[in-house]
């Protein structure tokens, strides 16, 4: 009989953590003197505790047990991993990267002009739409849940794309980020476009993805429950996550800005 809880290794995800822990380690202890002036710090501590919890929230959307029973059990489970990869990890990536660094890799010739270029908000925007939009398309979903490979390759979509997603609005290059009152509606406008294959999935009946249609259910949930709880994990879930952000940027450009006239008074 199947056993949702039985221990499985993913040795890929040890190896992928303990590369990404030896490179940012590299990086801020080999690198970093090198290359930021005497004086000047090479890392902070905001962007450790960054890295940390980034590091933290991938090993534990992506190892057991979320990941078996988001791949084999629960489509809610593996929409709440999702969330963690698209909305949750993201931004702490982005923030636990240096500008030092992302000049050094990015250099000053093409591959820093197509990041430029994808990193603009329209475009950004639109490719982490789509990229969500796609990864919930019943195909899609049956056809990576069933293969390994294909799973992790739509990870790494949902990943980079996010990560392109946020340079406008906390990204290490200032030449990508657009206005406060922009960032705020630009981030709004991307916490709406999930909320349609959430909306079609909350209310569709019978079993949408077949790969979850298993005589084995974890907690006793039902699929049509299980579908329902996805879509409202999908639905307000990122809307929370960003509207809570945008409510925190507006709250520090209101005083930014009220402190800046009381100043000039």
């Amino acid at each position: 009989m199947l056993d949702p809880w039985r221990f499985q290794l993913h040795i890929e995800v040890w190896l992928l953590v303990a590369f990404l822990i030896s490179s940012y380690v590299y990086v801020i202890r080999v690198l970093g003197p090198r290359a930021v002036p005497a004086g000047e710090l090479v890392v902070t501590r905001p962007q450790l505790t960054s890295f940390v919890a980034g590091i933290a929230i991938l090993w534990f959307a992506t190892d057991w047990p979320m990941h078996d029973i988001a791949e084999e059990y629960l489509y809610s489970v593996h929409m709440f991993q999702h969330m963690a990869l698209t909305y949750f990890m993201p931004p702490l990536v982005v923030l636990a990267t240096p500008q030092w660094f992302v000049r050094i890799l990015l250099g000053n010739g093409g591959v820093y002009r197509a990041v430029r270029f994808l990193g603009h908000p329209v475009r950004a925007a639109l490719l982490f739409n789509v990229g969500v939009m796609v990864s919930h398309v019943p195909g899609v979903v049956n056809a990576s849940v069933s293969n390994g490979p294909s799973h992790y390759f739509v990870h790494v979509m949902l990943v980079l794309t996010a990560i392109l997603m946020w340079l406008p609005v906390i990204g290490p290059l200032p030449e990508l980020h657009i206005s406060p009152m922009s960032k705020m509606i630009y981030l709004f406008m991307n916490s709406v476009v999930a909320t349609v294959p959430a909306a079609w999935l909350t209310f569709a009946e019978g079993t949408v993805y077949k790969q979850y249609e298993n005589p084995v259910r974890v907690w006793g949930v039902s699929v049509e429950a299980d579908q329902q709880m996805a879509g409202a994990i999908m639905k307000l879930g990122g809307s929370i996550f960003l509207w809570s952000i945008i409510v925190v940027m507006g709250i520090r450009h209101f005083v930014q800005t009220f402190s800046a006239d009381d100043a000039g008074a």
